[in-house]
């Protein structure tokens, strides 16, 4: 029945539903997954690297995390191309409004404005949807820490704890069951490394295989994005319980 609908994303099935966006839904389900969890004094996020070959020369900058302002980043799920289109999108938008106004640009007021290009793409002939979702992490002065999550629809939620990506509703009901509120920023990254390990295709977390972002409040007030370094995060896999296999010798 399907395929007399799926041809178009403009097109309404009989049961009312819009075939090609589902379709890059289940795309974004064979991408590494991404975690964000929302603590009371930071938002963490955690994001699966896909090695694909030993040879590939693993990149010097994040693969799954962006900063799109000083006060937001994002994690990624999906197409990376159709990321990085939207990435720009919404840097040049937080910058645009900065610039207007001489403020930060409010996180969910960015977020909306995203997925409103997102669901433009849903609604024209021609076009198809972008096949990437995103966990935006951010801070401002109306909210505090805020964590949101979109997908191609351009529907997009605050959530406490989210995951995106591959066996993305296994690790959101292990979230569901250990999430609390009042969690601490170093809980949240236990947490999060927990879930991942649980859902991860990958028998050890590694190093190489994650990348970890944290937005948070720096001693002076200031927003900060930081993310962990090699040889940071395999210090915290280990402080964690999460053995390291030894060093392959080449």
């Amino acid at each position: 029945m399907s395929r007399r609908y799926d041809s178009r994303t403009t097109i309404f099935s009989p049961e009312g539903r819009l075939y090609q966006v589902e379709y890059a839904m289940e795309a974004i389900g064979n991408a590494g997954s991404a975690i964000g969890i929302l603590s009371k004094d930071g938002v963490v996020l955690v994001g699966e690297k896909k090695v694909t070959s030993k040879l590939l020369q693993t990149s010097t900058s994040t693969e799954k995390m962006y900063k799109i302002d000083d006060h937001v980043a994002c994690a990624v799920a999906g197409i990376m191309s159709d990321a990085n289109i939207l990435i720009n999108t919404a840097r040049i938008q937080a910058q645009r409004y900065t610039f207007a106004y001489q403020e930060p640009m409010p996180v969910e007021q960015l977020v909306q404005s995203l997925c409103d290009t997102k669901q433009g793409y849903t609604q024209f002939g021609g076009l198809r949807p972008f096949g990437v979702s995103f966990l935006f992490a951010g801070w401002d002065k109306n909210y505090g820490f805020q964590l949101y999550m979109s997908d191609p629809s351009g529907n997009y939620s605050g959530w406490k704890a989210g995951a995106i990506g591959a066996n993305n509703q296994a690790a959101q009901s292990m979230l569901k069951q250990d999430y609390k509120d009042e969690i601490t920023r170093e809980e949240a990254v236990q947490l999060a490394l927990k879930v991942l390990s649980k859902t991860m295709d990958s028998t050890s977390l590694t190093s190489e295989k994650l990348e970890l972002a944290e937005v948070f409040l720096s001693p002076s007030g200031n927003v900060k994005y930081q993310v962990c370094s090699p040889d940071v995060l395999s210090k915290l896999l280990v402080k964690f319980g999460f053995p390291q296999p030894a060093a392959e010798t080449s």
